[in-house]
């Protein structure tokens, strides 16, 4: 199979999928009205709420919900084969993903800009509220724990990153600066930093950093608390100051990086090296229904639900813009994870070094990085496959492969380090809006709910004294994740409900997600029980508990709507 021929194709359907079936759910479903005041305009604040440019919004949003999600869950997803992972990416982020993420979007703009858990009071009941609140809460808590040390590891693993990552804040900080004060055209402005952002890494490869250990904390511990306070610094700014531009910048990073990979594509078209199928891989779970719980962003992911009304409500210019933003910006990074799913089946077979200095291609390199389920699943071992796989096509046409190898992995850790701050920033709501709900107005503010975000996220982080603490929780971060995404789907399938709009195109990926997610937990509870893991298996037992839990209640609270309206 022609590795090419397989991303036109996907391609292809995701351009499709935007003009027939994204139109159609932005006019006749959601009916978005360009002459409807947004929250951004009816609650501006220029801190939360600022009204921006669509491309600017598709930036900052397209860059906070792809993080690493899109390129962690295929590159280990494909141990099952090409076929499934392919499937599932390109289906399921054009009828679940982007479904979810624009319903999200458009619900909290139509409700001030408040989180998909806050509208749950009133689209079903302050109780569900108050449980998909507690839900969020948990699912972020474990997010900028485990993005923290992510981050951090990533500095290790690639030491030439640290110049470029670190050189983007002032540089986002000045474009953020110049916009402000109205001070040039917004394309010139933003090309001149991405120039200057790739002379860093030009720098960066030359002068790799690696950190010492320090007052006898290892460099990893040391990179989490930098990286604790960077995100509390980040999320207390307004969020044009920061945030908005170095995700601008990120975006044009990825438009970058896509066409390097993509370009070498074509000049390589390198043949799918790995199996279509692969039914039972060593040591790996079953591929139903972990398959869609490994690969959530670039399919579904509930933490887009966040981010849409998180952060991207309180800037949407005008409602029409949610289609772009909402619905286009979950293709994109559909695109993004079928170039990942390329470049490790496809690119690593071009040729890897293995550990006694030899060179393997075609099926023995897969075989080699793919040969278990514990050989796959490191975070060294995800992440290898996609820069190696990628390094190999980009070098194909003459770059030096130091410098391949340098800009995959900046724009890996970019893209983790957006999503660490912006998800602080949505845990800074979700606490406050928690704070409020128990009458606690003292930490419901912007600077003491942000401490506590961070805080507890550190405690989480560093509870066994090595910063590791939170990588212990991955097992149910995807369970978490997912469920996160059927609950949005739930408030959602509310909403048209009330609107007396058709809900099938949301309540059919909802009751998949809930069946998928519910599955998934049961067998992971059952694997922590039988490997003594009670951290976990309580967890579990508590989030599991408290979906079922609001689960019962949503469906308590519709139907006696249903029947009031009926009367």
């Amino acid at each position: 199979m022609n590795s090419l021929f397989l991303a036109i194709a996907c391609f292809s359907a995701y351009l499709a999928a935007y003009h027939t079936y994204g139109k159609f759910l932005g006019k006749k479903l959601f009916r978005l009205n360009p002459s409807t005041e947004t929250p951004a305009h009816a609650r501006r604040d220029n801190i939360d709420f600022i009204p921006a440019r669509r491309d600017v919004l598709f930036g900052h949003h397209f860059t906070s919900i792809a993080g690493t999600g899109p390129i962690v869950g295929p590159a280990i997803g494909v141990i099952w084969g090409w076929g499934p992972a392919l499937i599932w990416v390109v289906f399921g982020s054009i009828f679940f993903g982007a479904v979810h993420d624009l319903g999200s979007l458009v619900v909290s703009v139509r409700n001030q800009g408040r989180t998909i858990g806050d509208v749950a009071k009133d689209l079903v009941s302050p109780r569900v509220r108050l449980l998909f609140l507690v839900i969020i809460f948990f699912g972020l808590w474990i997010v900028i724990a485990l993005f923290a040390l992510i981050i951090a590891v990533l500095f290790k693993m690639y030491p030439q990153t640290v110049i470029p990552i670190w050189a983007e804040i002032p540089i986002a900080l000045w474009l953020g600066w110049m916009l402000l004060r109205g001070g040039g055209n917004l394309k010139i402005l933003s090309l001149f930093a991405v120039a200057v952002m790739y002379l860093t890494v030009i720098l960066g490869a030359a002068r790799p950093i690696s950190l010492p250990d320090i007052m006898g904390l290892p460099a990893v511990t040391t990179w989490m608390l930098v990286l604790f306070a960077y995100a509390f610094t980040a999320s207390v700014l307004p969020v044009n100051r920061l945030l908005q531009p170095r995700d601008y910048i990120n975006s044009h990073q990825l438009f970058v990086a896509l066409g390097l990979i993509v370009f070498g594509l074509a000049w390589s078209h390198p043949p799918v090296a790995a199996p279509v199928y692969v039914p039972e891989p060593d040591g790996a779970p079953g591929i139903f229904p972990f398959l869609f719980v490994v690969i959530a962003c670039g399919a579904i992911s509930g933490f887009h639900s966040l981010v849409s009304s998180g952060t991207s409500s309180k800037q949407l210019n005008r409602e029409t813009d949610a289609l772009f933003v909402g619905y286009g910006s979950m293709l994109l990074e559909g695109a993004l994870s079928v170039v990942v799913i390329v470049a490790c089946v496809a690119g690593l077979g071009m040729g890897i070094t293995v550990e006694d200095g030899s060179m393997l291609t075609g099926i023995e390199a897969y075989s080699h990085h793919y040969a278990s389920w514990s050989a796959a699943s490191g975070l060294g071992a995800k992440l290898g496959a996609f820069v190696n796989g990628s390094a190999n096509m980009i070098s194909s046409y003459g770059m030096p492969r130091s410098i391949a190898v340098t800009i995959m992995g900046v724009f890996i850790v970019s893209f983790a380090a957006t999503t660490l701050d912006t998800a602080t920033r949505i845990q800074r709501y979700v606490i406050s809006e928690l704070a409020l709900s128990v009458n606690l107005p003292s930490i419901s503010g912007r600077y003491p709910a942000t401490f506590l975000a961070v805080v507890s996220a550190m405690g989480l982080a560093f509870y066994s004294g090595d910063g590791k603490g939170a990588m212990s929780l991955w097992p149910l971060f995807g369970t978490v994740n997912q469920l996160m995404a059927a609950l949005a789907l739930l408030v959602i399938t509310a909403y048209l409900a009330r609107k007396g709009k058709p809900v099938v195109y949301v309540a059919v990926p909802m009751v998949a997600m809930v069946m998928i997610t519910g599955w998934s937990m049961i067998l992971n509870m059952q694997g922590f029980y039988l490997s003594e893991n009670l951290p976990l298996l309580v967890i579990s037992l508590a989030v599991f508990g408290l979906e079922v839990w609001m689960i019962i209640e949503s469906y308590i609270a519709l139907r006696v709507g249903a029947k009031r309206a009926s009367s």
